[in-house]
C-alpha cells in the first residue's frame, strides 16, 4: 500500500524511514482471515510495533495482550506476534486501524483520520459483503472511524468499554467497544486482562 495524501504523516515516515531503513515505516496494510466474522479496529501502527514490522499490533507493548487472548478464544494460531514472516495466522477474524499510518506521538490530526477513512470504509466493505458479523473497537478513535466508515452517526452510538450497540444496514452487526490495549491502559489497570477476555468472550459465545 502506498499513500501520500496526508503530508503531515508521510513526511514524519520519510524522516522515521532515514533514521530507521528497517523499518516498514509505510502504511500498514490489515492482517487475518481472508473472510473474517470479526474485525478489530486499532488507533494507528505503533513506532516501533507495526511501523517497524509492517503488521499490525506486531512488535511492541499493545500487540501482548491482544493476540494472546485472540489465542485464547481460538481466534490466532498463536499467543504471540512478533513479526510479519513468524508463520501466526488469524482464524476468523481480522486486525486493521483506523489511521494506516503512524501519527506523531501516537496522535492524529481529525483531518488525517477523515483522510484514512477512505481505506477503512473500504474495508467495512468489504466484511459486509463476506462473512462479517462483529466489529471490535479499540478505543473511542477506532469507535468514531467505524462509525464514519459505515456513515453512521455517532450520537446514538455512545463510547464505553463493554458497549455493545446493534448496528442495522445491509445486514445486522454487532459493535463491540474496548479500551486500547495499549501500555499506558493495561499499566494503569484502566483495563484488565479479565475485562479485555470478557468482550472476547461475549463475541466468541455470540457468534
Amino acid at each position: 500500500m502506498q499513500c501520500d495524501q496526508c503530508s503531515r504523516l508521510s513526511g514524519f515516515l520519510q524522516s522515521l524511514k532515514s533514521k530507521h531503513p528497517d523499518y516498514h515505516a509505510r502504511p500498514v496494510v490489515a492482517f487475518g482471515d481472508e473472510h473474517p466474522e470479526i474485525l478489530i479496529v486499532g488507533l494507528a501502527p505503533g513506532m516501533h510495533g507495526a511501523n517497524r514490522t509492517g503488521r499490525p499490533f506486531t512488535g511492541d507493548y499493545a500487540g501482548i495482550l491482544l493476540y494472546r487472548t485472540l489465542y485464547k478464544y481460538g481466534l490466532a494460531t498463536k499467543p504471540e506476534s512478533l513479526a510479519a514472516d513468524d508463520g501466526l495466522r488469524l482464524l476468523r477474524c481480522r486486525i486493521t486501524n483506523a489511521v494506516k499510518c503512524l501519527p506523531p506521538e501516537n496522535k492524529p490530526l481529525p483531518q488525517e483520520i477523515r483522510q484514512c477513512n477512505q481505506y477503512l470504509q473500504f474495508e467495512l466493505n468489504e466484511f459486509l459483503n463476506r462473512n462479517g458479523k462483529a466489529i471490535v473497537a479499540l478505543g473511542l478513535v477506532a469507535h468514531k472511524a467505524v462509525l464514519m466508515g459505515l456513515r453512521l452517526p455517532s450520537k446514538p452510538y455512545s463510547f464505553g468499554h463493554g458497549n455493545i450497540h446493534t448496528l442495522s444496514m445491509k445486514k445486522t452487526i454487532k459493535l463491540y467497544d474496548s479500551y486500547h490495549c495499549s501500555r499506558y491502559n493495561t499499566q494503569t489497570k484502566r483495563l484488565t486482562t479479565e475485562m479485555f477476555e470478557q468482550v472476547f468472550a461475549k463475541i466468541t459465545s455470540e457468534l
